[in-house]
């Protein structure tokens, strides 16, 4: 009987360890520790040999260095990214410049890159600092240190690098045991890097039951929080040493009322008295004296020595405009600021030009009117006004730039640039509407004026801004033949209306007064610019706080205008 029992119960026994074997291995396996190693080139998605991958702050980045003769390259658009726009790069020179407020940092780029010129003297780096690889521009991470604050530390296998930019507060941990740092928070997934008891990692997030964190060596992964402790908060020290460059700028006390005086012909001192003569608080006249003739740098001048003498007597500072407004009209020449801007030659030889003209006539200062900067010129747009910067900075005379209502057709002209390297950057605030903008409109409304400053706030110094307001408008006639456009300047907006028999009304949303009338199947319209639209202008122009006034142009205002620009410059 009891072998009976015994040869039922063995198989029985048999079946049931095997079953709990078979459980055990599936309970093991559920709840065993992942011993997957991730693959660490797939993990930083290195590809090519000499790749290194980048964790910038605490995050992975797309962008890849490169290291060659163990010296680490960034690429240009890594450097503007992350580190620094100020870089000129002009590819058929070859060569790579950095501009300070005093000089102009040349590299040569190529195999003779291991030398850097300082206002022409050639120092030794001790290395390559920049190349060409394809079309892309390399440039030695230590050669970009020079001009940008950040630090950086390089590990091996795979290679990859810790970038940091920004010193704050982290939070660090003690691990209280061996264990993986694994890719996601799971003990299934992968092991990035093992450390031992004791290793302190950056604890970059805490979640329920795991913490992403960064090891010494820059591998972001995930730990139990069971394995934490000693949690330590501390200050990340910035100890590159590196000094932020200032440019310093030349400034004018007090606000700044600047007028924009016109002219085709060379004009007296005389002349220009007598066009001050109705102005109150006028403190900047900006003739327009120098006109672009091609683009070589070539331009005329209309410079008159005893209009300085007669604006330095009255009180007035003469910022002398130079422009390409007017070159297609004058001289059947549309300037190519391509080739104008991006030759270093023509850049000097253009600034050469207008340095002796203010050498010659004692001028207060440049004003720069180009108005017709395409986007592929804007680099070199910027670049020049860097390099007129330091001229004028020297001699201790201003800068001024003239700048459209902010907007993304614009956005080449780099306002942020400007208001670094420039003294002053003006606003023309009007054409809102403009001949073949195919709508009839305001010239200046409320809002665009409005619009105009606070966005190139956004990027300039409120100090540094000055707001040019309109002494013009324009009548805009719509009918069978399409719509068409005439000037009105303030100072004939009273007969005109008087002739047209209309009654202006005053519309707040633009705050103007607007009039209108029909002529049988024509609609003319006009949002006028009077003494109380410039009022209002003048009013969030005071409330924002900026620099100043100006106006287009001298000659065409009514006087009373002046009484409330007056107001303005005495609040």
């Amino acid at each position: 009987m009891k072998k009976r029992i015994v040869t039922v119960l063995v198989p029985i026994v048999l079946i049931l360890v095997v079953i709990a074997v078979a459980l055990g291995s599936q309970i093991l396996k559920r709840y065993s520790y992942s011993k997957n190693k991730a693959d660490l080139n797939v993990y930083f998605n290195i590809t090519q040999a000499d790749d290194v991958a980048m964790v910038v702050q605490d995050t992975i980045v797309d962008e890849k260095a490169k290291l060659k003769d163990n010296i680490v390259y960034f690429a240009l658009s890594t450097v503007e990214t992350y580190f620094t726009k100020r870089f000129y790069v002009n590819s058929l020179e070859q060569i790579l410049l950095f501009t300070t407020d005093t000089d102009v940092i040349q590299i040569n780029i190529g195999d003779d890159s291991h030398v850097m010129y300082v206002s022409n003297e050639g120092q030794e780096l001790g290395y390559k600092a920049a190349f060409y690889e394809g079309d892309t521009l390399y440039i030695a991470a230590d050669y970009v240190k020079r001009y940008a604050n950040f630090e950086y530390q390089v590990f091996d296998a795979p290679l990859h690098m810790q970038v940091y930019t920004q010193w704050d507060s982290y939070t660090t941990a003690e691990l209280s045991r061996k264990t993986a740092v694994r890719y996601q928070g799971g003990i299934k997934s992968d092991i990035l890097v093992e450390l031992a008891a004791g290793d302190v990692v950056t604890v970059l997030e805490e979640l329920e039951n795991w913490s992403k964190v960064k090891t010494k060596d820059s591998y972001i992964g995930y730990v139990q929080n069971k394995f934490l402790k000693n949690k330590t908060q501390t200050e990340r020290l910035c100890e590159t040493g590196f000094q932020e460059f200032v440019y310093n700028n030349v400034t004018k006390e007090g606000k700044i009322n600047l007028t924009f005086h016109q002219v085709f012909e060379e004009v007296s001192g005389n002349y220009l008295a007598n066009a001050l003569a109705p102005t109150k608080t006028v403190n900047v006249v900006a003739p327009t004296w120098f006109r672009l003739t091609n683009s070589s740098g070539d331009f005329t001048s209309l410079a008159n020595a005893s209009y300085v003498a007669k604006a330095h007597e009255l009180g007035v500072d003469v910022w002398a405009l130079v422009t390409d407004v007017d070159s297609a009209d004058l001289y059947g020449v549309e300037i190519d600021f391509v080739e104008l801007l991006s030759a270093s030659e023509n850049r000097r030889y253009l600034i050469n030009g207008l340095m002796a003209q203010v050498d010659s006539y004692g001028l207060d200062g440049i004003n720069i009117d180009f108005e017709k900067v395409r986007s592929d010129s804007g680099i070199h747009f910027v670049q020049f006004i860097r390099e007129l910067s330091i001229e004028t900075r020297k001699r201790g005379v201003v800068l001024s730039v003239d700048n459209y209502v902010p907007s993304e057709y614009t956005a080449h002209y780099n306002r942020r640039e400007q208001g670094i390297v420039a003294d002053y950057i003006i606003i023309m605030g009007y054409d809102e509407h403009y001949v073949g903008g195919g709508a009839a409109g305001s010239n200046a409304s409320i809002s665009f004026v409005e619009d105009g400053i606070v966005n190139t706030m956004d990027v300039v110094p409120a100090e540094k801004i000055i707001n040019a307001i309109p002494f013009y408008t324009r009548v805009w006639e719509s009918g069978p033949d399409g719509l068409k456009a005439s000037t009105l300047t303030m100072a004939s907006e009273t007969n005109w209306v008087a002739n047209t028999g209309v009654t202006p009304t005053w519309v707040d949303e633009c705050c103007q007064n607007y009039a209108e009338y029909r002529v049988n199947d024509t609609l003319y319209q006009c949002w006028l610019e009077d003494v109380d639209s410039i009022a209002v202008k003048l009013q969030v122009m005071q409330s924002q706080g900026i620099k100043g006034v100006a106006s287009w142009k001298l000659g065409l205002e009514v006087p009373a205008v002046w009484d409330v620009i007056a107001e303005y410059m005495a609040q």
